[in-house]
């Protein structure tokens, strides 16, 4: 397994439409991508503003596999506006 965590800070007045775009981002990555095994979205009402993503893949490619499919391409240029951080590791 490959594990991805991604630490987001969006801007403020943006949370709300930026969860929609997470939501469907994590549902096909799920459904469209056979070696995403786990694509969790988590937020802390004691932290407004910040998002959490936990993801697992069958290997590293399969995360590239990911980073090239169209609808990541799509979900990242539409919230590339409402966020002040991302901060990857694997």
């Amino acid at each position: 397994m490959f594990a991805v965590t991604v630490r987001m800070r969006v801007e403020p007045g943006k949370f709300d439409a930026f969860m929609a775009r997470m939501a469907e981002n994590a549902a096909a990555s799920l459904k469209l991508e056979a070696e995403c095994t786990r694509f969790d979205v988590w937020t802390d009402p004691n932290r407004p503003g910040e998002v959490f993503l936990y993801e697992l893949y069958a290997s590293p490619e399969a995360f590239d596999l990911h980073l090239a499919s169209d609808h990541f391409k799509t979900f990242d240029a539409d919230v590339a506006d409402m966020l002040l951080v991302k901060t990857v590791a694997t």
